[in-house]
């Protein structure tokens, strides 16, 4: 089974010039958010909220890893507000990033939304992106030589 999307519906090929910018700044774009996101999840969140009470409202206790008001808290705390605001941001480029390499490389929409939704995802992320530069690669040709 390919990872391509569904080409059938191409009438031009596009070359490697057309997609190289537009590819690079998702490909940046992702990684960055990934990273952000697993700092956020597996470091940030631990830190600021395992200290024995509840979280969020509906998890009634969380494991006793940190000390309330400790400083590795008040890290975990700082993580998660000032990180989660910028990955907050970051994921909006994100999304235009990708919603524009989808158009040019005209990618299927299941694909789209697929590789769009798995940037939600502690390290799904990563995959997300090397399939979808894949899929890109496969659809495009060499740049044609003078």
């Amino acid at each position: 089974m390919s990872t391509a999307p569904a080409s059938s519906r191409r009438t031009t090929t596009l070359t490697e010039s057309e997609v190289r910018g537009t590819l690079l700044r998702y490909r940046i774009m992702a990684s960055v958010v990934g990273v952000l996101l697993v700092v956020l999840i597996l470091v940030g969140v631990p830190l600021a909220n395992f200290d024995g009470s509840a979280m969020w409202g509906f998890i009634p206790g969380t494991p006793e890893l940190v000390t309330p008001g400790s400083g590795v808290q008040q890290v975990g705390e700082d993580i998660t507000e000032y990180l989660g605001v910028a990955h907050g941001w970051l994921y909006m480029i994100f999304l235009v990033t990708a919603f524009l390499l989808a158009r040019k490389a005209r990618w299927e929409p299941g694909f789209t939304v697929v590789t769009l939704l798995c940037g939600t995802v502690p390290l799904l992320s990563f995959w997300a992106e090397r399939r979808a530069t894949r899929a890109t690669r496969a659809l495009t040709v060499p740049d044609p030589v003078a």
